[in-house]
């Protein structure tokens, strides 16, 4: 089984920058696609950011279009982990943050749909205040 455990959430004031960590553990894997997902209170899960194997060590990175120029993901095979580094933070950045890995390399993909992934974390806090 793989374990995914985020690190680095907190309370932050608008402007500011987080950095979140996504360990995974467990049984050794190479995940075809890793994401960062979010959800507020009161609204539904969204997508925000995930890096896709495009070749032997490279990936590409997609992005939600509110985080695309403040929002970093990027990835460490070595560690077996990936980080999203976010910066100029808004308060409707406030959110839960989970992190998610996919294995399968069969069937139908799409990066940005939550039901795609096959291991999540817990999730992060993170606050923006105004």
């Amino acid at each position: 089984q793989v374990q995914l455990v985020e690190s680095g959430g907190g309370l932050v004031q608008a402007g500011g920058s987080l950095r979140l960590s996504c360990a995974a553990s467990g049984r050794t894997f190479s995940p075809y696609a890793m994401g960062w997902f979010r959800q507020a209170p009161g609204k539904e899960r969204e997508f925000v950011a995930a890096i896709t194997r495009s070749g032997v060590n490279s990936y590409n990175g997609d992005y939600a279009d509110s985080v695309k120029g403040r929002f970093t993901i990027s990835g460490d095979n070595a560690k077996n982990a990936m980080y999203l580094q976010m910066n100029s933070l808004k308060p409707e950045d406030t959110a839960v943050y989970s992190c998610a890995a996919r294995e399968r390399r069969y069937g139908t993909f799409s990066y940005v749909r939550a039901s795609d992934y096959d291991y999540w974390g817990q999730g992060t806090q993170v606050t923006v205040s105004s």
